[in-house]
């Protein structure tokens, strides 16, 4: 992709605008004094958000972080003037001096995609489905230049798509936002938003629902179009390895109001409000293969429909006392070192180096009794065997003929042991999820073997049996709120699956009571219903149901992907205590890697149905052999500014390709950065013969590794790489 990107001049962002007198040195493009916005709702008048202030300078970018509820995207919000009219909004907010805050919506019009633009988190809703991208490109220049030309608008408009990565701009100007994957529906979104070249571009969560290579390429994307612009950004995000590698400055808020500013370096090297640290501490790491408990912030943020009395954070800070209740702190300037600033009067206290594990009790790592025991002795709790999932795809509307075939799963084997936990992962479409329908199906028509237990899915003929084996094995999905039924109080979603079995009524009661203790839930929220509780506390609640029925084997879609940070930490320390306690078996899919590396044993790495690279998650991290996994490891976002800065990213061009045009021999090659620098005898190669899993390692140890690539060692293309010093 980074070859269609035209590179900046040497001049910096702030240099080209000073020459053409747009700006004085140092001054602030966005100023933002005091922003309060107030919401009436049920419940009382919400205070959204609570005295913001924050200067924006020209070619830089601002993070603001925090949990969801904070009031991050409540201030962008405010900002741009897309919050409804029964909003109250108080303050400052001036674009190079002038005064937004109580324009007309007509009058903020003028400013809207011209002077400050944005980029939405979701791009299937933000761009009309009726229109193709070309036409909504061409709008967002008609309102801002009505005496430009028709041609020299498509001009642009050409010219927008090429510089933000889209293949074939000409031909592509005329598609519909249906015809685009995700991650190029988000670089649509980027191309209108620079479309006028504007001084302020706000990007919301612009990665959240992304792969972690698409994720990469919009980064890149955005990086590209802030050199090119001159732009001053406000990256939005709760990923703190996004804003890591971005950002130049950083607000963390909470409870609607800053609670830490600084300097990149000063809230990553030298935090000093326990928040920020919690938060800092909650993060997986993909570059760690040394294992910590992560940090809990437990209990929940305020009501904001509340007046705030003390410090917003002491109900949940291990530090808090009396002091702490005596009123709000302010931003106070942290002593020796400019610009920092942090909302606790303990700040200067933790100026010294602070072990935020024992600050926050960060449980201990569990021990396992299967630790030590080599995974040769272990038992098979689940083994796959050559299985398939092929989908015939069909055109026609009245008689339809079979054109094509989709290889959603084509021909994976591997095995779980006891205590174990296997991760599957890849980018989306690549056959995660099929996987795993077809494991909890076990139907004995399935083409391929499944064996559960040492009981294969081609002699679960019978009822009996399969209510024996879906026993065996139970799953917790991505979203809780939707596995959930919101009718039944949590008593009755955990005696559900404990009366199917036919167990008494009172022995039901008590295994309730020992499943919420063992996740972590007080025991009178059993006559709750799901919406009464939080996302983290449902999730929980969803690992207890799995758990009802004393499974061997537990499946993990995503478990933790809808959680905040925070909360997340939490659910992920509970996976670990009870595969230890309990002697779980996980399979595991998850896009995010470091969630991966922390909690897998073994990791599979996935592509168009196929297993590319398999083996022990330490081994395939540190020293990944195929160029697929190497590219995915290169895209996660490491939360350390001076190594985000200076890794090497391998981005990758295209996309999946179709089932109608599926490759022949290596699938990944038509993407592949190491086949793009191959001489061509070797390409042929590729192009000729699918690559078997080759092994590496002591298997017998469980220190294996397999990779199907025929170049493990081959030179990745230069074009491909991206560094940012």
């Amino acid at each position: 992709m980074s070859t269609n990107i035209e590179q900046p001049t040497s001049q910096t962002p702030a240099e080209r605008l000073r020459d053409v007198g747009l700006y004085a040195p140092g001054d602030a493009v966005l100023s933002v004094r005091d922003l309060n916005v107030r919401f009436n709702s049920e419940n009382g008048v919400v205070h959204a958000v609570r005295g913001v202030d924050f200067d924006l300078m020209a070619g830089k970018t601002l993070g603001i972080v925090g949990e969801s509820g904070s009031g991050k995207s409540v201030t962008s919000m405010a900002i741009m003037g897309l919050l409804p009219t029964t909003a109250e909004i108080t303050g400052s907010v001036r674009f190079k001096g002038k005064e937004l805050l109580g324009l007309s919506d007509k009058a903020m019009c003028r400013h809207r995609g011209s002077d400050i633009a944005m980029v939405f988190q979701d791009p299937l809703s933000s761009l009309t489905p009726v229109y193709t991208v070309g036409h909504q490109i061409i709008e967002a220049l008609t309102v801002h230049n009505p005496a430009m030309s028709k041609q020299a608008k498509e001009s642009r408009a050409v010219e927008l798509l090429r510089m933000v990565g889209i293949p074939s701009p000409k031909d592509r100007i005329k598609a519909f936002p249906h015809e685009f994957s995700g991650g190029m529906r988000q670089r649509v979104m980027i191309a209108i938003a620079i479309a006028n070249d504007p001084r302020v571009l706000i990007a919301d969560e612009p990665t959240t629902a992304l792969d972690v290579t698409i994720q990469a390429q919009v980064l890149e994307v955005l990086h590209t179009a802030q050199e090119e612009t001159g732009a001053a950004v406000v990256m939005i995000t709760h990923d703190l390895g996004v804003v890591a590698g971005m950002a130049d400055d950083i607000m963390v808020m909470y409870a609607g109001k800053p609670v830490e500013t600084g300097t990149v370096e000063d809230i990553y090297y030298a935090p000093r409000m326990p928040y920020t640290m919690g938060l800092l501490g909650a993060v997986p790491r993909v570059d760690a293969s040394q294992k910590n408990s992560l940090v809990p912030i437990e209990g929940t943020p305020p009501n904001l429909a509340l007046p705030v009395t003390g410090c917003s954070f002491a109900p949940r800070c291990p530090l808090a006392s009396d002091a702490c209740l005596a009123g709000e702190p302010e931003l106070w300037a942290v002593s020796g070192s400019e610009g920092h600033q942090a909302a606790c009067i303990k700040a200067d206290s933790l100026a010294t180096d602070v072990d935020v594990h024992r600050i926050f009790h960060a449980p201990p790592v569990p021990v396992s009794k299967f630790d030590g025991v080599p995974r040769q002795e272990r038992n098979t709790v689940l083994e796959l065997r050559d299985v398939k999932k092929h989908f015939p795809l069909l055109k026609g509307a009245l008689f339809k003929r079979r054109i094509g075939t989709v290889k959603a799963v084509d021909g994976l084997s591997f095995d779980i042991r006891e205590g174990e936990c296997l991760s599957i992962v890849g980018e989306s479409g690549c056959g995660k999820t099929t996987t795993l329908l077809e494991i909890m199906e076990f139907h004995p028509a399935q083409q391929g073997e499944v064996v559960i237990g040492g009981v294969s899915n081609k002699v679960a003929t019978d009822a009996k049996t399969k209510q024996a084996m879906r026993k065996e094995m139970q799953m917790v999905f991505q979203d809780p709120t939707g596995a959930l039924d919101p009718r039944f109080t949590v008593y009755e979603v955990l005696a559900e699956p404990l009366e199917n079995l036919g167990m008494p009524r009172a022995a039901i009661k008590k295994r309730i009571m020992e499943l919420m203790k063992l996740v972590g839930l007080q025991a009178d929220h059993v006559n709750r219903f799901p919406n009464q509780f939080s996302g983290g506390q449902r999730q929980r609640i969803g690992i207890a149901r799995a758990l009802a029925v004393n499974p061997k084997l537990v499946v993990l879609d995503e478990p933790v992907s809808a959680l905040d940070v925070s909360v997340q930490a939490g659910v992920i320390n509970l996976l670990d205590q009870l595969r230890a306690e309990l002697g779980l078996s996980y399979l595991m899919v998850a896009h995010d890697l470091s969630v991966v590396r922390h909690i897998s044993d073994r990791v599979a790495v996935m592509y168009l149905g196929k297993i590319v690279e398999t083996g022990d998650v330490d081994r395939v991290f540190d020293n990944p052999r195929h160029p697929y996994t190497r590219a995915l490891l290169s895209a996660i976002p490491v939360p350390d500014p001076e190594v985000e800065r200076t890794r090497e990213r391998i981005i990758l061009q295209g996309d999946l390709p179709t089932p109608l045009d599926a490759p022949k021999g290596c699938n990944f090659a038509t993407r592949c950065p190491v086949f793009a620098a191959l001489p061509e005898a070797k390409k042929e190669k590729c192009l000729t013969f699918e690559p078997p899993l080759t092994p590496e390692g002591n298997a017998s140890e469980g220190d294996d590794q397999e990779f199907a690539c025929f170049f493990p060692d081959g030179e990745l293309d230069a074009d491909m790489l991206v560094v940012h010093a």
